[in-house]
């Protein structure tokens, strides 16, 4: 079972362009706050860099570990019950030649039994996991297209576009568009002010 990243950048690039392009809002909102740049305060299309979003927003680290030990703690669960599995068939094997037929047989579909609800163990598991990693990118997504909704409204911008080294949607955009750090604070702020996720 090898590990997987939980968020990736396509899924979070096309929630934040696809979700906040509906945001419509008049340039009539409160005063903006003095951690955007002049420049950006007067623009109604700003952009997010998302790869910076998903290195540094703590609510993503914190999901991040929690699913990747848990991936560890399932995959040294499966290790562990294969191990025992193997050994009771090496076992099997160094004694099959002293048992009489009927017990042998008897051994081997018991062994085969084991074999095959191990593999579903571990498949159940997998899917499991999986399953938790979906909710949480799904949660994700509804934190930062809340969250970025209620800024722009704030804010006065009519779009706010992603920006990632890979697969962006914007091409270029001047630096004095890039509201990644005020949308970085407020998230994290936010997530500190609601406490850890349980």
């Amino acid at each position: 079972m090898k590990k997987a990243p939980v968020f990736t950048k396509l899924s979070l690039g096309l929630l934040v362009a696809v979700g906040i392009t509906a945001c419509n809002q008049n340039k009539t909102a409160t005063a903006p706050s003095n951690t955007t740049t002049p420049a950006a305060e007067q623009q109604a299309i700003v952009y997010v860099n998302t790869d910076t979003l998903l290195s540094k927003y703590n609510y993503v680290k914190d999901v991040n570990k929690k699913l990747n030990d848990k991936g560890s703690g399932v995959k040294a669960d499966v290790q562990s019950r294969r191990d025992a599995l193997q050994r009771e068939i090496a076992q099997y094997q160094q004694g099959q030649s002293t048992m009489p037929a009927d017990q042998r047989q008897a051994t081997e579909q018991r062994l085969t039994r084991e074999e095959q609800a191990e593999q579903t163990y571990e498949q159940n598991a997998s899917a499991e996991l999986q399953n938790e990693q979906s909710e949480a990118t799904g949660k994700l997504d509804d934190k930062i297209a809340a969250y970025i909704k209620s800024y722009a409204k704030q804010k006065g911008y009519k779009f706010v576009l992603t920006y990632a080294k890979v697969g962006s949607s914007v091409l270029y955009g001047d630096q004095s568009l890039d509201v990644t750090a005020d949308v970085l604070k407020g998230l994290n702020d936010a997530y500190a002010k609601d406490g850890a996720d349980k």
